[in-house]
């Protein structure tokens, strides 16, 4: 199949970009089914923002790191009862229970330090 250029508008920033033929088969190669849908530039920057600055690695969101405050949910200690905040969605069963025991802060580094 013979690819010709074709002039593409980037959904970020609204300019015209042409998208060449040798991408067009790069695209093919890959097995990518559908053309970009941001210039050069703004796919770098989506790109190194998605990296989170980090370079190398996989991709992603950074590692796992972001620059913002984390997520805290609310919790009770399975081990002392207290209420508590843990940085992540706490799984219940059907009877509100959590599936695995949720430690407060206190009560996991004291089992973490043995």
């Amino acid at each position: 199949m013979d690819f010709q250029d074709q002039t593409l508008t980037c959904r970020d920033c609204g300019n015209s970009f042409v998208w060449t033929a040798s991408e067009q088969q790069f695209y093919k190669d890959k097995g990518f089914n559908n053309s970009p849908v941001r210039c050069p530039a703004c796919r770098a920057a989506k790109k190194a923002q998605m990296q989170g600055g980090f370079s190398g690695g996989r991709g992603g969101n950074g590692g796992g790191y972001s620059n913002g405050p984390k997520q805290m949910f609310a919790a009770v200690c399975s081990n002392c009862g207290n209420n508590c905040q843990v940085p992540f969605q706490p799984r219940l069963d059907e009877n509100g229970k959590p599936v695995k025991p949720i430690l407060c802060n206190d009560c996991f580094r004291s089992q973490r330090n043995g």
